[in-house]
């Protein structure tokens, strides 16, 4: 097991942000919005990595965005999402959703029904600007399965373990992995739910699930360039 440089983050360190007022409340792991710092913006391509909490009928108006990959896993509930290029559908837990917003797109997030809606949501910065806005819904992505990033030179792995399960995790010289559930032991150190690791040269990384336990982990190749 090799790793260049392991950090983690705690769950308790993110930036809390959203309007708890309107029935969101977001953890933020970078950057984001009115919080700043400069030693937090980004990793690889990754910009952002929001958990999300959102009440019942809360959500967020129509925004735009442009040149952004945006990744969506739901964790309980269900996200329904509308965008200008005529999409409108409802994302469930197991499945992934992503935005390309391209030369620019818009969208509206919300939670349509009762229950309490929670889920992760990232962005990536593309390898290249511009080009049409595009969508995609996986259904119940198997566990294993990978799902390629293309614009940002990325590629997301879900995994789903049971307790003493022991899962490897790619090797990239970014590699990012969120706790989405559980706890897991990587690198010698134990993360438990929204914790978050970021390894740089990653090879030969596992995971060992502490109980049943669900993360995400990216694998990235390329960071964005700009201008």
């Amino acid at each position: 097991m090799t790793y260049v440089r392991q950090t983690i983050q705690r769950a308790g360190e993110r930036f809390r942000g959203g309007e708890p007022a309107a029935g969101i409340v977001t953890w933020h792991a970078f950057s984001f919005s009115g919080f700043y710092d400069p030693d937090n913006v980004r990793f690889g391509p990754l910009a952002a990595c929001n958990e999300e909490c959102l009440a019942g009928g809360a959500g967020f108006a129509e925004h735009p965005h442009r040149d952004v990959e945006i990744v969506t896993w739901v964790v309980e509930g269900e996200l329904t999402h509308e965008d200008s290029a005529g999409h409108r559908e409802v994302v469930r837990p197991g499945d992934v959703q992503r935005l390309s917003a391209g030369e620019g797109v818009q969208h509206t997030e919300r939670n349509a029904g009762a229950t309490p809606l929670r889920f992760v949501q990232m962005w990536l910065t593309p390898s290249e600007f511009g080009g049409e806005p595009s969508y995609e819904v996986v259904r119940g992505i198997a566990d294993g399965t990978p799902y390629a990033l293309a614009r940002a030179e990325a590629v997301l792995h879900v995994r789903r373990l049971r307790s003493g399960d022991r899962t490897a995790l790619p090797d990239a010289p970014w590699m990012y992995v969120h706790v989405v559930r559980g706890a897991v032991r990587l690198g010698g150190e134990v993360l438990r739910e929204g914790d978050a690791a970021r390894v740089l040269d990653a090879e030969g990384v596992t995971a060992e699930a502490i109980g049943a336990a669900e993360l995400l982990a990216w694998e990235m190749h390329a960071e964005p360039h700009f201008g």
